[in-house]
């Protein structure tokens, strides 16, 4: 009985804990789409204000959604986070924005993802890392893309249209052309399309 009782209320907050369009928590975001919800139990979620989320979105539970250094940081005017309509973020992922994330439509991550536009700098050899003020740098994710399980986006990377990271990926900062896979640590381009030519290496048929 204990058990049952356990289950149904955890499946009860599952439900009903969940940020939905229209909902009060929603209403905090500079944007939250029709159809739009973010599952429960969130990890961290704040800096609402200067998060745009489009329509049919989905942000699994346990994740990290925050603009700014801290809760209540003012961070002007703009968006610092816009994710697209149509996405699926996995469960644990990781947006981390200070300055901007851009993500477009269609995106789908798998489980544990971490994106982020800030990086600590190392360069004051008397002073510990963590100290250390840290260097924005905008991050962008094309419309169509799919990042795999545990992929890592770094401050500065500039993923295109359709591209694929593949899972365990350490995308770091440079511009990734639509249409491309992405793979290794350090992350780099493995497989592309060419209009003229198909994709390149040939993506071998199944046997």
């Amino acid at each position: 009985m204990l058990t049952w009782f356990s289950q149904a209320a955890w499946s009860w907050l599952r439900r009903w804990g969940e940020i939905r369009a229209g909902s009060r928590a929603a209403r905090r975001f500079a944007a939250f789409g029709p159809g739009t919800s973010i599952a429960f139990p969130p990890a961290t979620v704040f800096g609402e204000p200067w998060i745009r989320l489009g329509a049919h979105t989905v942000l699994g539970a346990e994740i990290t959604l925050t603009a700014g250094m801290t809760p209540g940081h003012d961070l002007g005017a703009g968006t610092v986070i816009r994710i697209g309509s149509g996405c699926a973020i996995g469960r644990g992922s990781h947006i981390v924005a200070h300055s901007r994330i851009e993500i477009g439509d269609h995106v789908f991550a798998g489980p544990y993802v971490y994106i982020t536009d800030q990086n600590h700098t190392y360069t004051d050899t008397a002073t510990p890392v963590g100290f250390q003020w840290p260097v924005d740098d905008p991050v962008s994710i094309g419309s169509g893309s799919w990042l795999g399980a545990s992929a890592v986006i770094l401050p500065g990377a500039q993923i295109g249209r359709n591209c694929v990271v593949a899972a365990g990926t350490v995308v770091r900062p440079g511009t990734y052309p639509d249409h491309s896979v992405v793979a290794g640590v350090p992350g780099r381009v493995v497989r592309r399309y060419d209009p003229n030519k198909g994709w390149d290496p040939p993506i071998s048929s199944p046997a």
